[in-house]
């Protein structure tokens, strides 16, 4: 049967119309194309050389392995290419196998994405620890300008980042800082801490990557003694010393973060200020909580005050369900059973132990947000 089509030679524009023929078998056959017009064979196709192209619906195109890249036989009509298709049963089997390398392509590249996505997931978690190791300090302190910028500005409903008292010299400040200083001694940390207490009614605290932490005043406000005040600060600073603010970014933010890092830390800084707000509304890891716990035990130990003072406080917001659901301290540090146990079990070294703060002192702490004074925080490169 003839099969009426057009036919291009690949190196010229000029279509043909032309005839074409079915000779000899599947193995050893050929497809004869002959010219119309000028009624000679222009053309011979071996049967096992022909390869089907995309074409429009109804349409079938087909070129040869053995012809130029550009030549083409083309059937239009639709009757004729579903008879091409019936006399030429090759194309269907080169169709089912294109299929398959299609499907086989999808799986691997399915499967491809699946391992990025895994890596991406668990694997820069994992390694967030040696990735950390491998960021400048400095790198590190600009991450945490950069993000009590944008946090000031996330949390300005409730209070913002605002001082409640600005003056460095004052009693209170001169109190918490040489706590800070006292808390780091001998550690190695380069990262000088910086507590600041700040008017925000949120009952939270917390550290940021590059020595920076806060004390809220809807935290201060359920602090009843100076032991609980310098439990909570001297476990904060244990996440300073540990570098887990950092160590949060890279598992969150990922290549990304490491990208803009490599690029100047312009790209990076970016991300990392995207992501201030997520540092306090999400939890370190248990093994992340429990060193930073140990830490604050060993700071109370050196310093002699009674290290119970942070068990106290969680167990007693932990007392009241509802409350507790909605303390945010909790829901960013966590009482599992394991650190309930390891806080209850926390006993004062073998020496007279002493509050870390004088009555004076942590009166003025306690005061420091009185009256609704407020200043605003002056954050670096801000």
């Amino acid at each position: 049967m003839q099969l009426v089509g057009t036919y291009y030679d690949g190196e010229t524009a000029d279509p043909k119309s032309v005839i074409c023929l079915i000779r000899g078998n599947a193995v050893a056959g050929f497809l004869e194309v002959k010219d119309v017009v000028l009624d000679h064979k222009i053309a011979y196709w071996p049967l096992d050389s022909l390869v089907p192209v995309p074409a429009r619906k109804g349409e079938l195109h087909l070129s040869s392995t053995s012809a130029p890249a550009g030549a083409r036989l083309i059937f239009r009509e639709q009757e004729v290419a579903e008879q091409a298709h019936r006399q030429l049963p090759m194309l269907s089997r080169f169709h089912r196998r294109r299929r398959a390398r299609q499907f086989r392509t999808i799986t691997l590249a399915s499967a491809a994405l699946a391992s990025v996505i895994g890596a991406y997931l668990f694997g820069v978690p994992l390694l967030a620890g040696r990735i950390v190791a491998l960021i400048p300090p400095e790198t590190e302190t600009g991450f945490g300008e950069k993000i009590v910028v944008q946090m000031a500005s996330a949390l300005q409903e409730q209070g913002g980042l605002q001082l409640c008292d600005s003056n460095p010299e004052s009693i209170a400040n001169q109190a918490i800082q040489r706590f800070a200083r006292e808390a780091v001694a001998g550690t190695g940390t380069p990262f000088e801490v910086n507590i600041a207490v700040a008017a925000n009614s949120i009952p939270n605290a917390f550290a940021l990557p590059g020595g920076q932490a806060f004390y809220f005043k809807g935290l201060l406000a359920q602090t009843r003694t100076a032991d609980e005040f310098a439990g909570v600060m001297a476990h904060e600073i244990g996440h300073v010393v540990n570098r887990d603010g950092m160590k949060q970014l890279v598992a969150s933010a990922g290549t990304g973060l490491l990208v803009g890092f490599v690029l100047g830390d312009i790209t990076g800084i970016s991300i990392a200020a995207g992501l201030g707000t997520a540092l306090i509304e999400t939890s370190f890891s248990r093994e992340a909580e429990r060193k930073a716990d140990a830490f604050a035990l060993g700071v109370a130990q050196r310093l002699s005050f009674d290290p119970t003072g942070l068990a106290d406080l969680l167990e007693r917001i932990a007392e009241d369900d509802a409350n507790s659901r909605a303390f945010a301290l909790l829901s960013t540090h966590p009482l599992t059973q394991e650190r309930r146990a390891a806080l209850e079990n926390m006993e004062p070294a073998d020496v007279a132990v002493s509050p870390a703060f004088s009555q004076t002192q942590w009166q003025a702490i306690k005061n420091m947000c009185g009256n609704d004074r407020t200043d605003k925080i002056k954050a670096k490169g801000g």
